[in-house]
């Protein structure tokens, strides 16, 4: 078995990141604010709001890989209005914000230690005393964009029947 270079690591983690990023921007793509608001699911969840989230979301675990739970919890989060899409907030707002966090995220994925550990914050979801590594933390926000990608796509096809994948 050859195990895998740091270089070739980060890079597929890079990659990968790109690769679900580029997802949920495709599904917004060309959609009006007023279209981005809408919530035409039972679910509460509108695409901007969806944004919103994984810009902040993003940028959070960027804070985690670099200074752990203190430096996570640094910036407050209003999760009330995190999903939502407020009449003076934008999606080209969002995206903008999302763009610049994002290439934060890539530069911290190419220069911080992977395997450094730290504990994870307070939360009724992580058990406690739970710690995770900067390399899974990276692997956690991977999966937490295709997530909320696979929302959105469904709330596209909702408003206008607009398929990410097909």
């Amino acid at each position: 078995m050859t195990l895998m270079s740091n270089d070739q690591e980060r890079a597929d983690l890079l990659e990968s990141l790109a690769a679900q990023r580029r997802f949920l921007r495709r599904t917004v793509d060309g959609l009006t604010d007023g279209q981005a608001r809408l919530r035409p699911t039972a679910s509460e969840l509108c695409l901007g709001g969806i944004v919103k989230h994984v810009a902040l979301m993003e940028a959070g675990w960027a804070r985690f890989a670099l200074g752990g739970a203190e430096a996570m919890q640094a910036v407050q989060v209003d999760w009330s209005s995190q999903f939502c899409m407020e009449e003076d907030e934008t999606l080209d707002d969002f995206l903008a914000i999302w763009e610049g966090t994002a290439g934060a995220t890539d530069e911290l994925v190419r220069t911080l230690d992977l395997n450094k550990i730290h504990e994870l914050p307070r939360a009724p979801w992580f058990p406690p005393g739970a710690t995770r590594s900067v390399r899974r933390a990276f692997t956690h926000l991977i999966a937490e964009i295709a997530q909320h990608a696979g929302h959105a796509d469904i709330l596209r096809e909702s408003i206008d029947g607009q398929k990410t994948m097909g």
